[in-house]
């Protein structure tokens, strides 16, 4: 078995990327007048990445670039009513429950009293924001331990798993972004688990790719976890044998 298990919390465990799917929606209906659908979706996207360095991943960012959006592309012509709906509608996404994807909690269960195993979550995001969704998920109890960090990368892993005590080569990351909770895991030796999610935002996609690592596997749906992992563990320990 591993010595550390490390889980997403955004769109692994519960739903987040449909809040800002309905945002976006809402955008683009006040802004029909001024540019089409992909007018409002381009320039919103690179909002979003201009403030990145700012504010960071999150809805205030998000709420940020939303503003800044309508005012851009309507040449300032948006009214302040209007203005204050997309502030309301980031306060609605702040303080909106966290709703749990099926399975999850059923499946953090089966490893939370582990004695052979500590269980972490690993989320990137606004520290408040997490924080709240974090607390409303219920699921804090059932965590070691609970790393809010601003960037997904090899480092930010290496980071946490030597917090942890462990080798990278000992971990192991269950999430739904290829780019940032698969991909930099198995960078620094560790072992992935991915789990779509119905929507990526695009800033997490990353194109058509081939894994070539036995460490890595897809699953169908977050309930199919535990045994991937018996899987992976099995495969990590006969690849250990034949280095013997």
């Amino acid at each position: 078995m591993f010595k550390l298990i490390a889980f997403d919390g955004d769109d692994t465990l519960w739903h987040n990327e449909p809040l800002f799917r309905d945002a976006h929606i809402r955008l683009r209906q006040m802004l029909e007048n001024f540019g089409d659908a992909d007018t409002v979706n381009d320039r919103l996207y690179q909002a979003e990445l201009e403030n990145l360095s700012i504010y960071g991943y999150g809805i205030t960012g998000f709420t940020l670039s939303m503003i800044e959006t309508a005012i851009e592309i309507s040449d300032k012509k948006i009214s302040a009513a209007e203005i204050h709906e997309l502030a309301e509608i980031g306060k609605a996404m702040l303080r909106a429950p966290t709703r749990l994807i099926d399975g999850a909690k059923t499946v953090l269960c089966h490893f939370a009293d582990r004695s052979d195993c500590k269980m972490i979550l690993i989320t990137k995001g606004d520290l408040i924001a997490q924080q709240l969704k974090i607390e409303r998920s219920g699921l804090e109890k059932l965590f070691a331990g609970v790393e809010i960090v601003s960037e997904k990368d090899d480092l930010t892993y290496r980071n946490i798993f030597g917090r942890y005590g462990v080798e990278p080569s000992d971990a192991v990351m269950i999430g739904n972004s290829m780019k940032s909770d698969i991909l930099p895991v198995l960078e620094c030796g560790g072992a992935a688990i991915h789990v779509p999610y119905e929507i990526t935002w695009v800033h997490e996609m990353v194109g058509q790719i081939e894994i070539d690592n036995d460490l890595f596997c897809e699953a169908a749906d977050i309930a199919q976890v535990p045994e991937l992992i018996t899987s992976l563990s099995t495969q990590r320990a006969n690849e250990r044998m034949e280095n013997v």
